[in-house]
């Protein structure tokens, strides 16, 4: 049986926390960031590209030693410190708060998990191992990637999020022809719709048939 279920968490809403300096850490706030998130980092020592981010004003950079506490007002909390004892404090710490917290290669320390993602605009594909085997998980995001080309799938989801919002304002009344519609938009041919319509302009006029049901 599983034991983490794939929710969907908005970080522009809350700030995050995380400890440690290292290329882990990195690896960590380079995906809070690609979320919106406002990310804190605490470490005595960090790689250069984190002194390179809070120098740009990316993200809130404190060199110093982890404090009793520091947790306090963050919605999310990584942990990748060095020293295990740090880490088992911040698991210990964010737990009595009820503050979701991953401790990095510690699944016992963790209630969130960090799945392996593609992003293609507001597409997000995200596989799990609930934390067992996260080297198949990111082997299976490299098929992703290869499945999902960037360039094109970005495009279709930003398309697909403007049909959404086009079908609920000006389509059928009915949700049998409302999915009609969107039968239309996913079994188009979009890789020879992408090529020969280049414009938005020319790709809203597809839309618009489309929200003809018949």
């Amino acid at each position: 049986m599983n034991e983490y279920m794939p929710i969907g968490l908005s970080l522009a809403k809350r700030k995050s926390l995380v400890v440690g300096g290292g290329k882990v850490a990195l690896r960590k706030v380079n995906n809070l960031l690609d979320f919106e998130s406002d990310v804190t980092v605490i470490a005595p020592e960090t790689v250069d590209k984190l002194d390179y981010y809070a120098e740009r004003n990316r993200i809130k950079l404190e060199k110093r030693p982890y404090a009793a506490g520091d947790v306090k007002g963050f919605g999310l909390v990584i942990s990748s410190a060095d020293d295990q004892a740090v880490n088992k404090q911040v698991y210990e710490e964010c737990s009595e708060a009820g503050i979701p917290v991953n401790v990095v290669d510690q699944p016992d320390l963790c209630d969130v998990i960090m799945p392996a993602v593609t992003k293609r605009g507001p597409l997000t594909v995200a596989v799990s191992t609930d934390g067992a085997a996260p080297f198949l998980s990111g082997y299976i995001r490299l098929i992703m990637d290869d499945i999902f080309p960037k360039e094109r799938w970005t495009r279709i989801a930003k398309y697909a999020r403007t049909f959404r919002e086009m079908v609920k304002v000006d389509g059928p009344d009915t949700e049998e022809e409302r999915m009609k519609c969107f039968g239309s938009f996913l079994n188009a041919d979009w890789k020879t719709v992408l090529k020969e319509n280049r414009e938005d302009e020319q790709i809203h006029e597809l839309l618009k048939d489309w929200l003809k049901s018949d």
